[in-house]
């Protein structure tokens, strides 16, 4: 078997409500899709993480005209092969950014696309699901104007608990102050005891305003505080770790066990959260769990693309190994975005939904998804 085709799609829609984070303001959803076809016929889809402010057309471009070529004619099941391929080829112009979103999406097509061979699900080709279904937890809380949005947002914990989540992730980096209030209204909405909350900043802050945000927040009991500082600061998300109460998370913006070897072994986390549409993929994942493992640290991907990059993840996380095992162990959860995103229930043919709090692996061969052609059409900007 060969591969015959690599077909790249970027997708595109404005929103009719942009929304920011702490690193800007997003007008429209895009993503990055490959489809790679075998000469027998059988078909794999991936996905390039596309942040909120990233160009799908970068990823789109490293795709077409530098992964592409490497790929033609080649046996689609060596996977760890054509990785290694890829990553060699680009290492002196990637490494880290767009080219290894690229390479993601390609690895994922492969191992949907090898599943789908083997007739098996992509959990079962990572050596069998530890799982078989999933608590997600929310993320939300952007914000619409800006700042003084505390009663919004109180009200928006509200309803995510009222849609059934148990688990909910804050977005903050608007100012200490501002993060402080919107933390206080939450938790006094909620008073719930049962409810388990994460924050994320997105790396807004240097080290000193990030550890005064993290000594005010230590009183909720967070499950995470995720991005403290930025990713290049390993030796502050080190400090921070020491002097927080709360587990230290990171990494949606690290790439390859490279990367993630670094940021482990300089002990800079307590909770790796590869994007398995920008750390390089399944064949990176794996690695990345093992070295995690290896270094007493918890996974947690990182979601936040189409139904696609939902897909792959809830296939590795199926997969995920425990690693500080016990009787009750805390199980890994699954990040749903909650934002307005078109490509998520429309783009495949069985959108999975929650059902008494968690969501079932899908069981299907590859991914355990069809993509809906009809949906790529109508958003594909290419």
């Amino acid at each position: 078997m060969k591969i015959a085709q690599v077909e790249v799609f970027v997708l595109k829609t404005a929103l009719d409500q942009p929304f920011a984070f702490s690193q800007g303001w997003v007008h429209q959803r895009a993503a990055t899709l490959v489809r790679i076809t075998s000469d027998e016929g059988v078909v794999g889809w991936g996905e390039a993480f596309a942040q909120g402010l990233e160009p799908p057309e970068i990823a789109a471009a490293a795709i077409e005209h530098a992964l592409k070529p490497l790929l033609i004619g080649e046996n689609p099941l060596d996977t760890a092969v054509l990785w290694q391929r890829m990553y060699a080829a680009t290492r002196d112009y990637g490494r880290k950014g767009s080219v290894v979103s690229a390479i993601s999406a390609v690895d994922i097509a492969l191992w949907d696309l090898s599943g789908h061979f083997y007739n098996q699900p992509v959990h079962q080709l990572l050596g069998g699901a530890i799982r078989d279904v999933i608590q997600p937890y929310a993320t939300g809380f952007y914000r619409i104007s800006g700042q003084k949005e505390s009663a919004r947002l109180a009200e928006e914990a509200l309803q995510h608990r009222e849609a059934g989540f148990t688990a909910m992730k804050v977005k903050l980096g608007f100012g200490i102050e501002d993060d402080i209030e919107v933390m206080a209204a939450i938790a006094k909405a909620l008073n719930d005891d049962t409810i388990e909350l994460m924050v994320d900043t997105n790396h807004a802050y240097g080290r000193s305003d990030a550890l005064r945000l993290g000594q005010a927040l230590d009183q909720y009991q967070l499950r995470w505080y995720e991005e403290p500082v930025v990713p290049e600061d390993i030796t502050g998300y080190a400090e921070l770790r020491g002097k927080l109460n709360t587990p230290i998370a990171g990494g949606e913006n690290e790439h390859t066990p490279y990367g993630f070897s670094q940021l482990l072994q300089a002990g800079g986390i307590d909770i790796a959260q590869p994007d398995i549409g920008s750390c390089g993929g399944i064949t990176a994942a794996r690695d990345i769990v093992a070295i995690a493992q290896a270094n007493g640290a918890a996974v947690n991907p990182h979601v936040w693309g189409t139904a696609v990059a939902q897909a792959a993840s809830l296939q590795l996380i199926a997969a995920l190994p425990i690693p500080h095992a016990s009787l009750f162990a805390k199980e890994p959860i699954l990040e749903y975005d909650r934002s307005s995103h078109p490509f998520r229930q429309h783009l495949i043919t069985e959108p999975w939904n929650m059902v008494d709090h968690v969501i079932p692996i899908p069981q299907g061969p590859g991914l355990g998804i069809e993509v809906r052609m009809d949906t790529v059409e109508k958003y594909k900007a290419n």
